[in-house]
């Protein structure tokens, strides 16, 4: 019998039927399926054992068993995940847990015989301490960091996962042997990028911070190389600082846990002491006495000797008052107080945006790693005039000429420089994700879907294999107005690909009702770029609106181009315009702003002019049809703290600025009239801010002062913009007919605040639909001079004194309701001054006293 076991040990042995028990050595990371984040101590373990060990804040664990096949991973509010094991030994394993499996529990009551919660002692000396552990007691700073922005797809419906691109990206998961990717529940990775950069900053006030890019590459389905969009990866948009009361996220106030009025929107729980490095720190629990109110759940560190934020680990409100935003984490890590005012050493924030309930939702994860700090050095002011400066410039690789390059590999090498010097370890998750995006940007699915959303946000489309101009804006395409009629139009700009430092955009136009074609060309050369030196040259032959002619600091943007062409144009008072323009741009310092234009204008009014004949003249001369106008213009803007971003010819202010913005304009001109010249002056000052009203909300507020000390013709006087749709216009007075006041001399306040909220949070049965309060207030006082009064405007040839303002200012006040159905507004608007006027405009219509007027707008 021994003999007969002992042959079939042998055969069993020879046959590898026997193996000896292999110790394996198992890594991996737990995270959530739906979304690609990880678990943090989650469980993991062997099966119906003791065997397991506990995940890392990050999801990640490190375990080595002996001859097991399976290994399970768990933690509250998941379901258990079991999977099979490999023979091999080391291997890395990725548990992706779904929702479900939460425990009840039952109600616990806790009571303290101390006269208040622990916790508010210690929030009380956080503020005592506040002055010596902010980072703006520092005079500045200066520290290496890397930054790490990775785009993914989560929740993908079943209508877009059958789409062509998206099959595409998951079979080239699946022949990376990517699990992270390849599942068809599995977040589908889009973009990632790499930053490393020094950054030096100087507190202020104003603050200002300059950060030079070093290396950079980019991977999938990402913003080309060189655009504006690829400048804005580095650690300049990851700068959260939770020692100020309120910390702006995506626009948005959020009160900070640590704030000295915290008390009054959290609740705290003081849940333990423990080692956060070398520092021991209370450990606080924070949740949101409002579930609907811009805050925060989540933990928080305070160190024991110095009461200093070492630790934030929050995520938003679930029902916070927040559009299209599904999910927002934020974890932070500061060094340590004994080093100094804490600085941020380790960011991740995650920001998931979902457009509606049944579409996916992108999901951004930036994740920041600084080091190598030194506190209060010196640099010269000038220093710090360009916020974010690319300190190599290469040839690029695609359609764009130029870009940051580094981190490309070189001839014969196998690693790239992140590769060698990223200073904190990729997940597993992450290095299959990156192994994938290394290849989707060649999949034509995929090259075409970039292009799309290239038009969605910029309004261009590029045409051609080398991308060398742009057609766009394509808002402006098609028109609809009661002069011209359908107005069609096409336009291009050049790109980087055509030439670096010049930059032109022609377009031409043709309206159907006038049979008028119209053309124009504007040409920018970029002489240098430090202080951005930008000459420029445009010649234009279109129809414009008196309305908006002296309404210099009107919004320069596209979209409000477009939607002065549609309507009633003719209530503007349409003029056939000649434009030509020399201008030259410079920075002198950061946020100070010069340039000079020199333009000469030729407008043909397209409606019927009388107008007074000056003292001594022809009383016979009534008819004048052309105003030649050559103007000097001198202009200032000062931007104390705007966060200037550019790329090869393009830059664009991005973010909050926590400083009012100061524009002041002189306007030198003379007018040729057929007897003569005649000379005048102009003067405009602008100031722009938005205030933060802490629980109440956002204040915007716009100053404008104008004033015209000449004698001039009615149609360089200025016509406060009045509204006569049935749209709200933030920049204008919505309740003031076309030319119902001219002025020479005026100042105008407007108002508008949104309480984001706080008050319609607290109304049953309303809050659930997440609107909120505005209230608006326009304020206009002027008039005008009695040599500028006699200019009659009557079709009928009737002369009459030009509309001014009395001695009392226009006022009008509103309330209203934003953000219905996302994003609609409805204003109710009242006059309180100057009712009951008399017609004013050339149909008859009187102003009303009382008006609606819908807006539509998209703010999260």
């Amino acid at each position: 019998m021994k003999f007969t076991v002992s042959l079939l040990l042998l055969g069993l042995l020879l046959t590898g039927r026997l193996a000896v028990a292999q110790r394996i050595a198992i890594s991996g990371q737990v995270v959530e399926a739906a979304t690609g984040e990880p678990v943090p101590f989650a469980s993991i373990f062997v099966p119906h054992t003791s065997i397991g060990v506990t995940a890392d804040l990050e999801g990640k664990f490190k375990l080595a068993v002996d001859g097991v096949d399976s290994l399970a991973a768990s933690s509250l509010g998941f379901l258990t995940l079991r999977k099979k094991l490999a023979a091999t030994s080391p291997q890395t394993v990725l548990f992706r847990l779904k929702k479900g499996g939460g425990v009840a529990l039952g109600e616990v009551f806790v009571s303290s015989r101390q006269p208040e919660n622990p916790a508010f002692r210690i929030l009380r000396e956080v503020q005592k301490h506040k002055p010596e552990n902010e980072r703006t007691a520092l005079t500045s700073a200066e520290f290496d960091s890397y930054n790490r922005i990775e785009v993914s797809l989560a929740d993908i419906p079943k209508a877009l996962a059958n789409r062509k691109v998206v099959k595409d990206m998951r079979a080239l998961a699946a022949r990376h042997g990517s699990a992270a990717a390849s599942d068809p529940d599995a977040p589908l990775p889009l973009f990632a990028s790499e930053v490393g950069s020094k950054v030096y900053v100087k507190y202020g006030p104003p603050m200002h911070r300059r950060e030079d890019i070093l290396h950079k590459q980019m991977r999938g389905a990402g913003p080309r190389e060189g655009s504006v969009l690829s400048q804005m990866l580095g650690s300049n948009f990851q700068n959260f600082d939770f020692y100020p009361n309120w910390q702006n996220i995506l626009g948005k106030d959020f009160i900070s846990p640590i704030s000295a009025g915290g008390r009054l929107t959290y609740d705290y729980t003081l849940q333990d002491s423990l080692l956060v490095g070398q520092d021991m720190c209370y450990k606080i629990a924070v949740a949101p006495k409002r579930d609907h109110d811009l805050a925060f759940a989540g933990t928080i560190w305070i160190t024991k000797d110095k009461y200093a934020l070492r630790r934030i680990d929050v995520i938003a409100s679930e029902h916070a008052n927040l559009n299209f935003v599904s999910d927002l984490r934020i974890q932070q890590e500061l060094t340590p107080p004994a080093q100094g005012p804490g600085l941020a050493a380790r960011t991740r924030l995650v920001v998931a945006v979902r457009p509606g309930d049944k579409q996916a939702a992108m999901r951004v994860r930036f994740t920041t790693v600084n080091s190598g700090f030194q506190r209060n050095t010196q640099h010269p002011g000038s220093f710090y005039d360009q916020p974010i400066v690319s300190t190599v410039m290469e040839p690029g690789t695609d359609s764009e000429t130029s870009g940051l390059i580094s981190g490309l590999l070189p001839s014969g090498a196998t690693e790239g420089y992140f590769d060698k010097n990223r200073p904190d370890t990729l997940s597993l998750s992450e290095r299959q994700t990156f192994a994938v995006l290394d290849s989707a940007r060649e999949l034509p699915a995929v090259r075409s879907t970039l292009d799309w959303i290239d038009l969605f946000i910029n309004g261009y489309r590029r045409v051609g294999d080398r991308g060398m101009i742009e057609l766009g804006p394509i808002i402006n395409t098609f028109a609809y107005n009661n002069f011209e009629g359908a107005r069609f139009r096409l336009g291009f700009r050049t790109t980087p690909a055509f030439s670096r430092n010049w930059v032109y955009q022609p377009y031409v136009a043709y309206g159907t009702m006038d049979g008028r074609f119209k053309y124009g060309l504007r040409a920018n050369y970029i002489a240098e770029r430090r202080h951005w030196t930008v000459f420029g040259g445009e010649y234009r032959h279109d129809v414009e609106q008196y309305a908006l002619l002296d309404n210099d600091f009107l919004p320069d943007n596209n979209l409000f181009v477009a939607a002065s062409r549609w309507g009633r144009f003719r209530e503007g008072l349409p003029i056939m315009r000649d434009l030509s323009l020399l201008s030259v741009q410079r920075d002198l310092f950061h946020g100070f702003t010069q340039t000079v234009i020199l333009r000469y204008q030729n407008s043909v009014p397209q409606f019927q002019v009388r107008t007074q004949p000056r003292p001594g003249g022809d009383p016979t001369d009534l008819t004048p049809d052309k105003l030649h106008q050559t103007e000097v213009v001198l202009e200032s803007r000062y931007a104390p703290d705007e966060n200037l971003v550019q790329a090869e010819n393009r830059r664009r202010a991005i973010g909050l600025k926590r400083w009012p913005v100061f524009t002041f304009r002189y306007t030198f001109g003379t007018i040729d009239w057929f007897r003569g010249n005649n000379t005048y002056n102009k003067y405009n000052l602008l100031v722009t801010h938005s205030l933060s009203a802490g629980h109440f909300g956002r204040l915007n507020y716009r100053v404008e002062g104008s004033y015209i000390p000449s004698e001039v013709s009615y149609l360089l006087l200025k016509a406060p913009l009045g509204n006569q749709t049935p749209f709200y216009n933030i920049n204008s007075f919505n309740l003031l007919n076309y030319f119902e006041f001219v002025t020479d001399r005026s100042v105008s306040l407007r108002l508008d605040h949104h309480f984001e909220g706080i008050i319609l949070n607290a109304i049953p049965g309303i809050r659930r639909f997440n609107w909120r309060l505005v209230a608006t207030a326009n304020f206009l006082y002027g008039g005008l001079t009695d040599a500028n009064k006699l200019s009659p405007v009557d079709g009928r040839g009737n002369q009459f004194l030009l509309p001014s303002l009395g001695k009392a200012p226009y006022i009008e006040a509103g309330y209203g309701v934003e953000n219905i159905f996302k994003f609609l507004r409805v204003d109710f608007i009242h006059r309180v001054t100057y009712r009951n006027e008399q017609p004013t405009t050339r149909n008859g219509t009187a102003p009303p006293n009382f008006g609606v007027k819908v807006g539509a707008q998209f703010r999260l």
